[in-house]
């Protein structure tokens, strides 16, 4: 009998957290789960979240190494790849969350914004897998989803200001409802994740024995600890516009101009690293940083003249690709400090394209009925679509005005 009982221990003890959770909860813990399907750029994700935001499983396959190797994301490769990987992403996911497709509630996937090619890939594996298994069918927006992840980790009530930071986006909006959004400021040509990876090639950061395994903003912040920001002055893009949308494309070129400069100077030819590289980088992610910290003063103090935010402990969420990078999280910490705003990021994990945003955005929605369909209905997708209800040429006519704030930040 006491070796029962140690045997019964010792399997029990196997057990992972979930199917722990499952045998205390009883059935009803099966009630509400989703599947989550993200292909919106470069990474394949699909996760498993129930309805209290427990990630019960979840799979990745990052085609960073591909991309790196080329010089840039080429939408036809990440397609190739996409459809290489997306059966067994999805399989994964099921299978370290001891899910069977029988199981779930719904299956959410990311149909917006994104590279075409990409959307195309989850939403016709998503469409057959909910038409096969008879489930309702969630089409998420992206950067909902990314602006919604926070409230998984903890809670955040509506309303809230969140900044949407990534390698193709970036925007400023309102959050009032799972599906309700105020749309304030968003990127007039390229985004700040862009400009970042653009100048890590111009400077050849693949070279650099640091970052040779690095995406571009990686490797830009990396280098950018050891640099001297001063040595380079780079004028902070819209200085003289008063609305809350985003210009990175002049910036690229102001960098990309000093850099040929310096080449000229060192006698090196393109393709050779600038042994100022570290300044470059430096100075560049700095403006970068300071871009966005100004655009979002100025929402901040927009939101407050027109009451949009909570009077009680307004909150600011970074969310996005570049939310992981941690001068630009210090340097909206300055102006959340200053506003008197609580800021709000998710770990960096959460940050970067993944199916657990995408299945908490379908709990989310599934939670209040909103834009959940039946199997049957054809979905399409869209590779630019907007976020919410665009107030920005309000914005734009409110003109505020920022009060000098010195943006001293630690490396």
């Amino acid at each position: 009998m006491l070796h029962t009982n140690l045997r019964v221990l010792q399997k029990l003890q196997q057990l992972s957290h979930t199917t722990r959770r499952r045998l205390s909860l009883g059935s009803s813990s099966l009630s509400r789960l989703v599947l989550g399907i993200e292909t919106s750029c470069d990474d394949t994700g699909a996760a498993v979240v129930d309805e209290t935001g427990e990630i019960l499983g979840e799979s990745l396959q990052s085609q960073k190494d591909v991309h790196l190797r080329s010089g840039g994301i080429i939408p036809t490769v990440a397609q190739r790849l996409h459809r290489e990987n997306i059966e067994q992403v999805v399989r994964e996911a099921l299978q370290r969350s001891n899910v069977e497709p029988s199981q779930l509630s719904a299956v959410a996937t990311t149909v917006k914004p994104g590279l075409a090619l990409s959307l195309g890939v989850g939403l016709d594996f998503s469409q057959r897998f909910v038409r096969h298994h008879g489930k309702p069918f969630i089409p998420i927006h992206h950067m909902e989803a990314h602006a919604l992840t926070v409230r998984m980790l903890q809670p955040v009530a509506f309303p809230f200001l969140v900044l949407l930071v990534s390698g193709g986006h970036s925007l400023l909006a309102v959050a009032r409802g799972v599906d309700d959004f105020l749309l304030l400021g968003h990127a007039l040509d390229e985004a700040p994740g862009d400009t970042l990876d653009k100048l890590a090639r111009r400077l050849s950061l693949v070279k650099h024995p640091l970052c040779s395994d690095l995406s571009g903003g990686q490797a830009m912040e990396l280098l950018a600890k050891d640099g001297d920001r001063t040595r380079f002055s780079f004028r902070t893009p819209m200085g003289q516009t008063y609305d809350c949308c985003f210009s990175f494309a002049g910036l690229r070129t102001q960098v990309t101009k000093a850099i040929k400069k310096q080449e000229e100077e060192e006698g090196i030819e393109q393709g050779t690293l600038l042994s100022c590289v570290n300044d470059v980088a430096a100075a560049a992610q700095h403006t970068v940083a300071c871009h966005l910290a100004k655009r979002t003063h100025r929402a901040i103090l927009f939101c407050k003249a027109k009451g949009l935010l909570p009077s009680s402990s307004p909150t600011l969420v970074l969310s996005g690709g570049v939310a992981s990078n941690q001068y630009v999280r210090k340097a909206l910490g300055v102006i959340a400090e200053t506003t008197g705003l609580r800021l709000l990021c998710p770990p960096a994990k959460f940050c970067t394209d993944n199916g657990v945003m995408v299945a908490w955005n379908g709990v989310e929605r599934l939670r209040e009925g909103r834009g959940v369909w039946p199997p049957s209905v054809d979905v399409g997708y869209e590779p630019k679509v907007p976020l919410g209800l665009d107030l920005t040429a309000e914005v734009k006519a409110a003109a505020i005005r920022l009060p000098s704030i010195k943006m001293t930040i630690d490396s």
